[in-house]
């Protein structure tokens, strides 16, 4: 595996982990409220803002993987959909990195 291929696994790792500690931080203080979460990333314009770019950037994210899966057929790379959803963009950009350089069989 080339370093580059590493370097994708280990950002695509970090970003599963370091915000999830956060996030688990925040449940533990507040209770597994996803409406209190949703709340408090609103709490100002610069969480807002915030929020919104990652959102749009997850979406362009999703489109792009999309159209390369159209064209290369690398099915396995859809993972990185859900991926970005359900962990985030610090997760599913990297990892959909890491698989979209796999070496071609």
């Amino acid at each position: 595996m080339s370093a580059l291929r590493l370097l994708y696994l280990a950002l695509a790792i970090w970003g599963a982990v370091h915000p999830m500690y956060y996030f688990l931080r925040w449940f533990g203080q507040n209770g597994f409220d996803l409406g209190g979460m949703v709340e408090a990333w609103h709490a100002n314009a610069a969480s807002s803002g915030l929020v919104w770019d990652l959102t749009i950037a997850a979406i362009a994210l999703t489109v792009w993987i999309l159209a390369e899966v159209a064209v290369r057929r690398n099915w396995t790379a859809l993972i990185a959909i859900p991926a970005t959803f359900c962990i985030g963009v610090s997760c599913g950009l990297p990892l959909y990195l890491f698989l979209r350089s796999a070496p071609i069989r």
